[in-house]
């Protein structure tokens, strides 16, 4: 999914996370002080894009999670069972450091990690996120996301939808 200068890997102790920096704080110290104890405890799985084999250049975050089957808009939630929830995966974190900005590295992190929910052996309906402003947003509509008709920040693809990628 990445290009040549990029390495996909799951985040490991060999990463320095410390030279990272995003245009986002509360990302940034994420990724320094909070994500190893969420993989620890398995309340989130986090993938890091390597630059020259060791620089992380971008990071994602995913969990599991369910969408209400009201919350969907009306032409989706008809087309699936009636069950209360449906599962998703959650991407939580999305950012790249701010010295890969403009390369497509962002949208390559996203493909990567609809590529993984899709993959999964264990089932889901959708990948889920949570916008944190109207320019995320714009950018997970621009790639297909469907926002919540009640909550705009609040976006999802369905994963069927990912073999057209």
């Amino acid at each position: 999914m990445i290009g040549a200068p990029f390495l996909l890997a799951p985040l490991d102790s060999a990463h320095d996370r410390t030279v990272f920096c995003s245009d986002s704080e509360p990302l940034n110290c994420y990724l320094r002080e909070q994500v190893t104890q969420d993989i620890r405890r398995r309340v989130a799985a986090c993938f890091v894009a390597l630059a020259d084999g060791h620089r992380i250049a971008g990071y994602y975050t995913l969990a599991s999670a369910s969408l209400l089957l009201t919350d969907l808009p009306a032409s989706t939630g008809k087309k699936l069972p009636r069950y209360p929830t449906v599962p998703a995966v959650r991407m939580g974190r999305l950012a790249v450091d701010q010295a890969f900005q403009g390369q497509g590295l962002g949208g390559a992190l996203l493909a990567d990690a609809l590529d993984r929910a899709a993959r999964s052996e264990i089932a889901a309906f959708a990948l889920m996120v949570e916008a944190k402003d109207q320019a995320a947003a714009v950018f997970y509509r621009h790639h297909g996301f469907i926002a919540l008709p009640d909550s705009p920040h609040t976006l999802f693809l369905p994963l069927a939808n990912v073999q057209s990628f």
